[in-house]
């Protein structure tokens, strides 16, 4: 954990400072003799820039390939042949591997800067208004609140630090349980509700890609839910939806009619009414500060216009057949054989995938997060580096999140509560209401909501619920994925699908393995976990 603590410093968050433009200045390194506590948290302006630095370059490796990987190739939405990323297509993946080093990095920096931002703001003048500190310090503990809950699902027990300046000389620790990870993710979300401020989102602006206290609403309605702590959930869920702060993307009463589930993956309508919660990224910035996401996904250079576009991936067989006739996210998702996207390539009207279309022998390839050429978006964009946001959460979960939590784990209901928000969500993707509401539809749902977002993984995680997670126990979860249709499909006119990966996981594997290079460092991540000793 060594590289984690040279995150230590306020200069470490002025130099990490990225806008939310395209401008390449900001990345500058301005002179460190100049950057002191005195001379940068003087005024409001500054504060508020404190906290800019957190919502991309950290996260960035987490972003390139980790949260996919883990999110959609472990749940069984992607696969792929690349030597990189396929062990997590069958469960294989060992503490050497590459990736798992980067996410642990990535989110172990986004607490350290978070940790920074919350420390030194304590040095702010009193003239600077309390309202624009406290949002600041709202906006730092909601991202590292969003670190961890990365963290303790991926790893379980992890070390939870608040202050990065008290383990300079000790950087050996030892990892809190689970349910200490979650109870401090729950501490710094409580804050976050009650700091930050409200926003009502109007459009698409660079403002609305900050965090407000909906958002931090949103994310412990999640929380909670894992927790299967239901009526807080549902009392969170629903402070968010009376809130009035974000609508959906759609044709439905108090939606944002004229768009669509496809258009939320535009880059010109980044931070739009429906993102709860977005990484953002300055697209034709130098590798780490643009989104990367195009690069592994998108079918072939054609697509980017930048030399990338290397179909590392592409969606499973299970994630294709998943989608009901009719459904109009299977457009904005996966790319078929014939579909036409007027939005990519617009210089050569537009691209029309072809008859052979074939990511990593699936008979398809990826959609959502391939955003097209630099021209397709404003003349911003270069290889590895989009403009687009990468969502954490959408408004549309929120309204699953009240459908699950007046569930509460019940077989089925026929509760309007639970009905009119689940089917909000799915008379948007163009299907039919239905009138029950049970486990299955609302997993199902979710997986296609939110297909190739990183998150399918980590719900069936959860699906044994929270003694599940606490005591390693998932057979619902290892009997879905058993039946799951990772194979590949022959070059035929006629597929043929033939099954390959087929290995089906233990409970052991629900954590991943600390990285070597991790504990080398710090042994105790080994040991038992101890009680965390809460301020």
């Amino acid at each position: 954990m060594e590289r984690k603590y040279k995150y230590l410093t306020l200069i470490t968050v002025i130099l990490s400072i990225t806008a939310f433009s395209c401008k390449k200045d900001f990345f500058n390194r301005p002179p460190e003799a100049s950057l002191t506590l005195e001379t940068f948290y003087k005024t409001a302006t500054q504060v508020q820039a404190s906290t800019t630095a957190l919502y991309g370059t950290p996260w960035f490796n987490w972003n390139n390939q980790v949260s996919w990987a883990i999110g959609d190739m472990y749940g069984g939405n992607a696969r792929s042949y690349s030597s990189d990323i396929f062990n997590y297509g069958n469960f294989s993946v060992t503490a050497d591997n590459n990736l798992i080093d980067n996410g642990w990095n990535s989110l172990f920096t986004v607490v350290a800067q978070s940790n920074a931002v919350i420390n030194n703001l304590k040095n702010v003048p009193a003239d600077v208004p309390a309202n624009v500190v406290n949002n600041a310090l709202g906006e730092a503990h909601l991202m590292r609140a969003l670190a961890y809950f990365d963290l303790v699902r991926v790893w379980g027990n992890v070390p939870i630090i608040e202050n990065n300046l008290d383990h300079i000389n000790d950087f050996q620790l030892n990892t809190n349980p689970v349910a200490d990870v979650y109870k401090f993710i729950i501490n710094d979300l409580t804050f976050a509700e009650a700091n930050c401020v409200h926003m009502v989102r109007n459009g698409s602006s660079q403002a609305q890609g900050r965090v407000s206290s909906g958002s931090a609403s949103a994310l412990l309605a999640k929380v909670y839910l894992y927790m299967q702590r239901y009526a807080d959930a549902r009392t969170e869920a629903e402070k968010v939806i009376n809130s009035g702060e974000f609508k959906l993307y759609g044709p439905g009463a108090g939606d944002v009619n004229g768009k669509t589930y496809n258009d939320l993956y535009k880059t010109a309508n980044n931070n739009n009414e429906e993102s709860v919660i977005a990484l953002q990224w300055a697209g034709g910035a130098p590798f780490g500060r643009g989104n990367s996401i195009q690069a592994s996904f998108a079918y072939s250079s054609v697509l980017t216009g930048t030399g990338d576009g290397y179909a590392v991936v592409g969606p499973t067989v299970d994630l294709q057949k998943a989608y009901e006739p009719g459904d109009e996210r299977r457009y904005a998702t996966i790319m078929l054989a014939g579909d036409y996207y007027p939005n990519l390539t617009q210089a050569s009207g537009g691209y029309t995938v072809p008859s052979n279309v074939n990511a990593q022998d699936s008979r398809a390839a990826m959609k959502k997060y391939v955003v097209g050429t630099p021209a397709d978006n404003g003349g911003i964009g270069a290889q590895f580096s989009t403009g687009n946001v990468t969502y954490v959460m959408r408004y549309s979960e929120v309204l699953l999140i009240e459908a699950e939590a007046v569930l509460a784990g019940a077989a089925s209901t026929t509760d309007a509560a639970a009905l009119v928000p689940f089917n909000r969500v799915r008379l948007r993707a163009g299907l039919n209401a239905l009138p029950t509401v049970t486990q299955a539809n609302l997993m199902h749902e979710r997986r296609i909501e939110f297909a190739i977002e990183s998150d399918y993984w980590f719900d069936l995680y959860r699906l044994d619920g929270w003694d599940a997670i606490i005591n390693k126990q998932h057979p619902k979860a290892i009997a879905i994925i058993k039946n799951q249709l990772r194979g590949i499909y022959s070059a035929n006119v006629s597929p043929v699908y033939y099954a390959q990966n087929t290995e089906v996981p233990t409970n052991d594997n629900f954590v991943f393995p600390y990285p070597t290079i991790e504990t080398a460092q710090n042994p105790k991540l080994l040991l038992p976990p101890v009680p965390y000793n809460f301020k």
